[in-house]
C-alpha cells in the first residue's frame, strides 16, 4: 500500500518528461521542428489505438478511421465555421467518438480475424465517402487552404513551427494525462481483466459489450483529437489521413513500443518516426528496406516491444539480487 501511494504521488511528475524531451530536441535541432510537431501529433494517435489494442484487447486496422475524420472535421469546421484552434479539438475528438460508437455496435460483435476484416472494411467505406465528397473534402487533391486563428488570440501559427510545436506538445501532455487516469481507474482494469479473460470477467457480472464500447469510443475520440491537432498544424489534409497504411504504421508503432503501455506508444511513436526520417535522408530510394531489417532485429530482440521488455529485464535483475541477498 506505502508502495502504490508514492506512485500515485509521482507518476503525474512523470508527465514533465514529455514537454522536457520536446524542448530539449527543440534546442538540439531547431530545423527539425516540424517533424517534432508531427511526432507529437502521431504520439496521441497511437496512445488512442493504445487503448483500444493494449487494454481492451480489441485488434483493429481500421484506426486511421477516426483519425481521419478528425482531421476533415476540424479542417471543414476552420474553414466553414470558425478557425479557433481549442473548438476545433473538440468538434474533431467528437465526430471521432460518435463514429466510433456508431461502428463499434457493429464491428464489436465480431472476433478474430473476422474483427480486424470489419475494421478494414469501416476504414475503406470511410476513406471512399471522402474520396467521393470532393465538394466538401477536396478528394484526391486534399482539403487544403485551412488557416487557424492565433491561439488563444495570442500566438499567431506561424512558419518557423514554434506555435504548432507547442501546442501539439501541451495537447499530448494533457491527454497522456487523461488516459492515464482513466487506464488506472476501474473502468480501464476492468477492460483489462476483459482483454485477458473474456468468458471470466462475463461471469463475475461485467457488461463485457458495453466495456468494450466504451473503449472503443475513447479511443475514437483522442483518434480524432489526433487528426484534429493535425489538420492544424499541417493545415492540409488528406486522404492518406485515412489509409489502411496508416493504420497499419499505428499498429506497427505501438508494437515496437509495447503495447498495453502508455508510454509504449510514445516511444514506440518516437522509434520509428525517426528511423523513418533517417533513412529516407540516407537512402530515398531503399529507406523502406532500411525499417523493414531494423522493425524485425528489434522484433526478435524484444518480442513485447521496447518498454516491455525493459519492465522483463528490470524484474530480472531484481529477482536475482534478491536471490542473491
Amino acid at each position: 500500500m506505502m508502495r502504490l501511494a508514492v506512485q500515485r504521488r509521482q507518476w503525474p511528475v512523470e508527465l514533465l518528461i514529455i514537454p522536457t524531451t520536446a524542448a530539449l530536441l527543440a534546442y538540439l535541432f531547431p530545423s527539425q521542428l516540424g517533424l517534432l510537431t508531427q511526432i507529437a501529433t502521431t504520439s496521441l494517435m497511437i496512445l488512442a489505438l493504445d487503448v483500444v489494442v493494449g487494454y481492451a484487447g480489441i485488434v483493429t486496422l481500421g484506426h486511421a478511421a477516426f483519425f481521419g475524420l478528425g482531421a476533415y472535421a476540424a479542417g471543414i469546421y476552420a474553414m466553414k465555421i470558425v478557425s479557433e484552434p481549442l473548438s476545433g479539438l473538440l468538434v474533431g475528438g467528437i465526430v471521432g467518438c460518435a463514429v466510433a460508437l456508431l461502428t463499434g455496435t457493429i464491428v464489436l460483435r465480431a472476433r478474430g480475424l473476422s474483427l480486424i476484416m470489419m475494421t478494414i472494411a469501416v476504414a475503406q467505406i470511410v476513406l471512399e465517402i471522402a474520396n467521393k465528397a470532393r465538394w466538401l473534402t477536396g478528394g484526391d487533391d486534399g482539403l487544403s487552404g485551412i488557416e487557424m486563428s492565433p491561439l488563444l488570440g495570442i500566438f499567431e501559427f506561424d512558419f518557423t513551427g514554434r506555435t504548432a510545436l507547442v501546442y501539439s506538445v501541451a495537447v499530448l501532455t494533457i491527454s497522456m494525462f487523461i488516459l492515464r487516469l482513466v487506464m488506472r481507474s476501474a473502468f480501464g482494469l476492468t477492460c483489462v481483466g476483459i482483454r485477458e479473460d473474456r468468458l471470466r470477467m462475463s461471469a463475475m457480472g461485467c457488461d463485457v459489450k458495453r466495456h468494450l464500447l466504451v473503449a472503443y469510443g475513447l479511443g475514437g475520440l483522442f483518434a480524432g483529437i489526433a487528426g484534429a491537432l493535425s489538420a492544424q498544424t499541417v493545415q492540409v489534409v488528406g486522404l492518406h489521413s485515412l489509409s489502411f497504411t496508416t493504420s497499419a504504421e499505428a499498429l506497427v508503432m505501438l508494437i515496437l513500443g509495447g503495447t498495453g503501455r502508455l508510454w509504449g506508444a510514445l516511444i514506440g511513436t518516437l522509434l520509428f518516426m525517426t528511423i523513418h526520417h533517417v533513412a529516407a535522408e540516407l537512402d530515398p530510394f531503399r529507406w523502406m528496406l532500411t525499417i523493414g531489417v531494423i522493425l524485425i532485429v528489434v522484433v526478435l530482440v524484444a518480442p513485447g516491444g521496447v518498454v516491455n521488455s525493459v519492465i522483463a529485464l528490470r524484474r530480472r535483475f531484481a529477482r536475482k539480487e534478491v536471490a542473491n541477498v
